[in-house]
């Protein structure tokens, strides 16, 4: 009679230990894997727009290190490299800048440049690192571009600039002086506003904002 029930017991763990490791059935491991799928997919897509807003924010930080150098050469009374000296004289003031365009043939280049005779406070184009204003010439990559240009009076829009825009230093002065160009070549400086806005955008629409006020003051939002 025991030797009857050990058997009972002996079949009974063995059902147990069957039932604990049995496999997944198809129907589980399908919904497992949607879930997966699902989870993935969630965090690529959160990570890669995280990766798009840094890369933009470092664009337009970028940018603003270039405003901020172009004033710094001014203020600092920085010659321009030897090939641009024969094209200055005694009456020459220290002017640096940096030329934008939010066009749909040119808003992924930016132009830094120093403000040669005559000095109209405008970037005059010419081959970079040549006898010309050119200084560096940096293409924007990523299918990132510049979308809009415009001029504030406080929060309120004043206008958008659809040409050219120099923004321009002089020595001894920090504040800026912006300028477009004109279809005929001519320059106008503009004046009446209290600061012009650069938006940087990505491939999806991701923005980001550098102002600039006529202080010389630059920031980014």
């Amino acid at each position: 009679m025991l030797s009857f029930f050990k058997k009972i017991n002996f079949y009974k763990l063995k059902i147990k230990s069957y039932s604990l490791n049995k496999g997944m059935t198809y129907v589980e491991l399908i919904v497992v894997l949607s879930i997966f799928s699902v989870m993935t997919s969630i965090v690529l897509f959160d990570y890669n727009k995280f990766e798009e807003k840094i890369d933009i924010k470092i664009l337009a930080n970028d940018i603003a290190l270039k405003i901020i150098e172009a004033q710094k050469s001014s203020v600092s009374g920085k010659l321009p490299p030897v090939a641009q000296q024969a094209s200055i004289s005694d009456e020459w003031k220290p002017s640096y800048g940096l030329y934008v365009d939010s066009s749909l043939t040119n808003n992924k280049k930016l132009v830094y440049f120093s403000d040669l005779l005559p000095q109209n406070s405008a970037y005059d184009p010419s081959v970079c690192s040549g006898a010309g204003e050119c200084l560096d010439s940096v293409t924007i990559t990523k299918g990132n571009y510049i979308s809009r240009i415009d001029s504030y009076i406080g929060s309120t829009l004043n206008q958008q600039i659809t040409r050219p825009l120099s923004i321009t230093f002089k020595r001894p002065g920090s504040n800026a002086v912006f300028a477009i160009t004109n279809p005929d070549s001519s320059i106008s400086i503009l004046n009446g506003f209290d600061y012009v806005q650069i938006t940087i955008t990505s491939v999806s629409g991701v923005n980001s904002y550098i102002k600039i006020y006529n202080s010389g003051r630059v920031q980014i939002n």
